[in-house]
């Protein structure tokens, strides 16, 4: 048995996974995962959203090895750079909304967030600006674990760590399930949204506003796919004031929506985009930053009178990793594993749906291979069960002894299964969550 006293796991309650263990993974292949024991999971959250063209796959694996025995490990400072961070660049443009733009390396999409905060900080104190500095997100928005990209994330945990930072502003979500007015329409809702945005920019002051970031659909906020016409709302004030709008498409880019880029199913025009996750479909650590024309120039004028770009990191644009996602992009584009999100999507949005007849099911919504189960008390009020019930965990942890990997998110259940997935291990799914379902409802009935 293998020792797991020393590890220090991260989003966990500590002290509880103290008393029962964690669960030790040592073999995965297709959409599945074992444990040492032998056991086997479907995993529909595709690891943590990115696992998307399955854990084993042989052209990524034999991407690696060869990446590894040519040239193993680089930096992209002073000038020097590997080839695959250069072919990968070359692509991220080609692939983006883009006609032209750069692309700076990082490690993960909270390393991508926080380096496009000091990115504009940059540009704007060389044009003159230095007071334009605040960030505006949303309320249950998700950014990332840095201190500026938590600060950035509007989760209410962050608090335990003293955040936000001063000057990180947080909108109201554009949720309309759950935070419209009685007998307001999603018209009306969404016109409110707008001009609550407006509001903030005008108290601020314009002139103070470095960026506004949105995911396209909120993540990890539990899959909150805007309401109608909201994007089109947002931009046209986002214009008015010039204030850049970045498009954090951690993980709706690269497939999760049904399209390349979650901006494409919403209609949106960002000035930069941030990705990470499935662009090497969770083979190696990479996040990027891509500018497009705009502010691509700005940069390139900020850096020329500053003499430098102060920042970076020591494995950003590392060989193995870009290699990976050159290989991970071909696949989910010339393997059709977009065409199988589209195909599936009417299946996946339909299997959630139905649980919508269950008597603590408030909400089932998503979009592409990304959706989320609310659950409630009480549907007609929406009133969300007691804290300590601790619904979400309670249905997680039962997935998991029937071999299911779902992710709680407080009152919500997520999936986003692997765009592999077959129509086979789609009802594997759902078999596996109704009767999950059934039974924890039926235990919580009574303690409320």
């Amino acid at each position: 048995m293998i020792n797991t006293d020393s590890v220090l796991h991260g989003f966990t309650d500590l002290r509880n996974l103290d008393d029962l263990g964690p669960i030790v993974l040592n073999q995965a292949k297709g959409v599945y995962v074992y444990d040492q024991n032998g056991k086997k999971y479907l995993d529909a959250n595709s690891g943590l959203w990115n696992s998307v063209v399955g854990f084993d796959h042989p052209r990524m694996i034999e991407v690696a090895k060869k990446q590894y025995e040519k040239f193993s490990g680089y930096h992209s400072f002073f000038g020097r750079i590997s080839e695959p961070a250069v072919q990968l660049a070359d692509k991220l443009i080609e692939i983006s909304p883009f006609s032209r733009g750069k692309v700076f390396f990082t490690n993960s999409g909270s390393e991508a967030n926080d380096t496009t905060v000091k990115l504009l900080w940059f540009i704007n104190r060389r044009k003159g600006r230095p007071q334009r500095r605040k960030i505006i997100t949303r309320i249950n928005s998700y950014h990332g674990v840095t201190a500026v990209s938590a600060s950035m994330t509007g989760k209410p945990y962050n608090s335990e760590f003293g955040l936000p930072l001063d000057g990180f502003i947080h909108a109201a979500c554009p949720h309309f399930w759950k935070n419209s007015h009685k007998d307001e329409s999603e018209e009306e809702f969404t016109k409110r949204m707008g001009e609550d945005l407006e509001n903030i920019i005008q108290k601020e002051g314009p002139d103070t506003i470095a960026g506004f970031f949105a995911e396209p659909v909120m993540g990890a906020g539990g899959v909150i796919p805007p309401s109608k016409g909201y994007f089109a709302v947002v931009q046209k004030i986002l214009q008015k004031y010039d204030i850049p709008f970045i498009a954090d498409e951690v993980i709706c880019g690269f497939g999760r929506t049904g399209n390349l880029w979650g901006s494409q199913t919403y209609d949106i025009q960002p000035d930069i985009i941030i990705a990470s996750k499935c662009i090497t479909s969770g083979f190696f650590p990479l996040g990027a930053v891509i500018l497009g024309e705009r502010l691509t120039e700005q940069m390139m004028d900020a850096s020329y009178e500053a003499e430098e770009f102060f920042h970076g990191f020591t494995a950003g644009g590392h060989p193995v990793g870009c290699a990976l996602a050159l290989e991970a992009i071909d696949i989910i584009i010339n393997e059709k594993m977009i065409e199988n999100v589209q195909r599936l999507e009417p299946i996946f949005m339909g299997g959630l749906k139905k649980f919508e007849e269950l008597e603590f099911i408030g909400e089932a919504r998503g979009v592409g291979l990304m959706g989320a189960l609310e659950m409630v008390q009480n549907k007609e009020t929406k009133q969300s069960f007691d804290g300590s019930i601790s619904i979400g965990e309670r249905v997680a942890n039962k997935c998991i002894e029937n071999g299911l990997i779902c992710r709680p998110l407080g009152p919500s259940i997520v999936l986003c299964p692997p765009f592999i997935t077959t129509d086979d291990e789609m009802d594997i799914i759902f078999e596996t969550l109704e009767k999950t379902l059934k039974k924890v409802f039926s235990d919580v009935k009574s303690l409320i």
